[in-house]
């Protein structure tokens, strides 16, 4: 694995984040090409792949802010965003996110997730179970199998390992400042029970400093062309030391890293200039804006999933990205709530509107979906420094493509937001459901962890029949 480390950033409980740069941890196992060839043959499927995008929103979306809006709850409530129509007609969003008001019809909306633990901690997102080992300043949770829970990328990787030699099926875009908590068992690309065989091929941005990759000097990786040049300088070594590697991880590392298709998908210099404008991106892929925003993940996330890869994962927030006491973002907001809003939502509403009809455009949306989410909700009563605190017991996520029937809201909250109303749905519902879209059966599909312990991927949880 080839790791580069710079500063790092803190969340409100104090941790750490460090800053760095990953290319390793290579899921190769499953079943072989030819086998998913030959079983997509015999089902009629076209030669696209299924996959997910899991776009992860780290701190905690405030919910109350986004989709669920209460305009008719006391002010200390409802904040100052409006709600606006949306293509289909009596869903309401954000102000803050008109591009995606837009395209209702190709969403989904979820008002009433439950199942969170007051835990910076997205775990649950990427494998769908609270439980978990004890972490720095995340408490065990009992429950969890020797070896931990999988990543919904890592068992895509066992069941159906790569579309296309060269691509790893399970690729972490997701950016810096990640602890320990995330690192050791809540990594998007973490293999769980299924091994480090199955993790995710890392790619972590770095700041803007004088970073030496095998000796070639990355002032910025904004600079995917400077990238690309270092991993050049690589595969040319890579040749060279290929004989005298014995481990068999790095083996794999190295099949990735001397084929092209990756990288190509990485440099975004490759790309149309209007669908970089689309993406707020400038036509070498830099970003549009006067700061830089992460919107280049959502365009990376598409050019992977159409090299080959099964699943990726990527972080989005306002940059920097880290913790607000540092004069970062993310998604904390313990203070000035509606004014880290204003700076973000439209952010995000540019990236995830652009990737979804970039999807579409390109008839790849039935094949892939994406799920937008956090760890919790907020709390509905807007504390003393106008922001939000966390709140486990309801939150939301925005879903999209993959084949399901959108153009809907699930469930809803009390007039306050303080909890579900009606059809609360669990993390593990919707994880059926990606399940089910990727052509697996929860019902039937065990793996045994560390002690030989069989276990189903969602315990008896079954997909949503709304969506599918």
């Amino acid at each position: 694995m080839l790791t580069v480390q710079g500063k790092g950033g803190v969340y409100c409980d104090g941790i750490r984040r460090r800053r760095f740069l990953q290319i390793g941890g290579l899921a190769m196992g499953g079943a072989s090409l030819p086998q998913v060839l030959r079983a997509e043959a015999v089902s009629g499927k076209r030669s696209s792949h299924k996959a997910v995008i899991m776009v992860l929103l780290p701190g905690g979306p405030p919910h109350l802010d986004m989709y669920d809006l209460k305009p008719e709850a006391p002010v200390e409530i409802r904040g100052e965003f409006q709600p606006i129509e949306t293509s289909v007609p009596g869903i309401q969003i954000c102000e803050h996110m008109p591009r995606l008001a837009k395209i209702m019809h190709k969403l989904v909306v979820i008002r009433s997730l439950v199942g969170a633990r007051d835990d910076h901690n997205v775990h649950q997102c990427i494998t769908g179970w609270e439980s978990h080992p004890a972490q720095t300043k995340s408490p065990e949770v009992p429950g969890y199998p020797p070896g931990g829970w999988p990543s919904i990328g890592s068992v895509l990787s066992k069941v159906h390992g790569p579309a296309v030699p060269g691509v790893p099926p399970n690729v972490d875009l997701t950016p810096v400042d990640y602890d320990s908590r995330f690192v050791v068992s809540a990594n998007p690309g973490q293999g769980g029970y299924l091994g480090t065989g199955h993790a995710g091929f890392e790619v972590a941005a770095v700041d803007r400093e004088n970073i030496v990759l095998n000796g070639v000097s990355l002032d910025r990786l904004d600079d995917r062309r400077s990238l690309l040049r270092g991993m050049d300088q690589f595969y040319r070594a890579a040749e060279l030391k290929q004989s005298t590697i014995g481990d068999s991880f790095m083996q794999q590392a190295l099949a990735v890293l001397t084929a092209p298709r990756l990288a190509q998908a990485l440099d975004l210099s490759r790309e149309d200039p209007r669908v970089l404008d689309r993406y707020g991106l400038r036509p070498d892929g830099s970003q549009a804006s006067e700061h830089k925003t992460l919107l280049d993940q959502f365009l990376i996330a598409r050019r992977v999933v159409e090299a080959g890869a099964r699943c990726v994962t990527l972080c989005f927030s306002h940059w920097p990205f880290g913790r607000m006491l540092l004069g970062e973002y993310n998604w904390d907001w313990h203070k000035d709530n509606f004014q880290l809003g204003r700076m973000t939502l439209p952010l995000l509403d540019i990236g995830l509107s652009a990737l979804i009809e970039d999807l579409d455009e390109r008839g790849m949306l039935d094949d892939v979906a994406v799920v937008a989410w956090g760890e919790f909700g907020r709390t509905p009563k807007i504390n003393a420094g106008a922001g939000r605190d966390h709140w486990p017991k309801v939150g939301g996520a925005l879903l999209a493509g993959g084949g399901m029937r959108t153009g809907q809201v699930i469930g809803s909250t009390n007039r306050y937001g303080e909890e579900p109303k009606d059809r609360p749905v669990h993390f593990r519902e919707v994880f059926a459901t990606l399940y089910h879209l990727m052509g697996i059966n929860v019902a039937t599909t065990q793996f045994t962890d560390f002690a030989g312990r069989p276990h189903y991927l969602v315990d008896g949880r079954v997909p949503m029949a709304e969506l599918v």
